[in-house]
């Protein structure tokens, strides 16, 4: 039972990436789902991307790096990645998934029950004394900020592009600094199993995501899991989604309206 596991002394692990970086995991919770968090570090303010299952504080862990006002963004809503939002003063999220978070939806966050996500063999260590996954749920908090395609997003000293590439789930995201051609993307890509057959997932807009995303010139991405990669394997991914999922007989030949698929 999880309930009898040792309590975890330190939640969350930190590592400093370069100047202006830092990436804060959670390493007693299972890997396979284990979300990367991005503390972007600005001349005027920082974005922090993603904020974990939120069952440890984050804004207390890293209350030593903030100095400047600081925007909390969900790249999307799912749990792993939007439950420590209520944490912060100011917090953002795209408008498809705004609502979700503003009434703690647990289906569409895929932390209630009938998912099977959120499951006690995840969890090495505990949280906090008490911690149970029956309890665990999507605290709903009011987004200060509804984020749009092609949003800016002005930290003084660099700037990031709001990028709308749902396909994963209605309200996905990622942010893209033109300059140094960094894309911090959430769930659209990762080098792992791409999950797109979830209730909130719809394979032909993730085709369309993309195909947009192979026209872009991307360095460097910092994904929501897994490890950082560059240029040639991001092309690679991309490449590998698209020739499987355009095959004749795919979910992807049924150009289905998406919004049907969110109901």
């Amino acid at each position: 039972m999880v309930q009898d596991k040792p309590i975890a002394q330190q939640w969350f692990s930190t590592q400093k990436v370069n100047h202006g970086l830092y990436l804060i995991t959670e390493p007693h919770y299972y890997w396979w789902n284990r979300a990367n968090l991005w503390l972007i570090k600005g001349r005027d303010r920082d974005l922090l991307i993603d904020t974990g299952l939120g069952v440890s504080s984050l804004r207390h862990h890293i209350a030593s790096l903030i100095d400047k006002p600081l925007l909390a963004i969900a790249s999307h809503i799912h749990f792993d990645h939007a439950g420590g939002m209520h944490e912060f003063d100011h917090r953002a999220i795209h408008e498809a998934e705004a609502e979700a978070l503003r009434t703690g939806d647990d289906y569409e966050a895929l932390c209630s029950p009938e998912h099977e996500f959120v499951l006690e063999e995840h969890f090495d260590l505990l949280p906090y004394s008490g911690f149970t996954v029956e309890q665990y749920t999507l605290r709903g908090a009011e987004p200060t900020e509804i984020l749009q395609e092609g949003d800016v997003l002005d930290l003084g000293d660099r700037a990031f592009e709001v990028l709308h590439l749902p396909g994963h789930s209605p309200g996905c995201i990622g942010l893209y600094d033109s300059q140094s051609q960094d894309l911090f993307s959430g769930d659209v890509i990762y080098d792992g199993d791409l999950l797109d057959e979830l209730h909130c997932s719809h394979i032909p807009t993730y085709i369309e995501s993309y195909e947009r995303l192979k026209k872009m010139s991307i360095e460097t991405v910092y994904p929501g899991h897994y490890q950082t990669f560059g240029k040639e394997r991001y092309h690679q991914i991309l490449t590998e989604y698209l020739e499987v999922k355009r095959k004749p007989g795919c979910p992807s030949a049924l150009h289905d309206d998406f919004s049907t698929i969110r109901e």
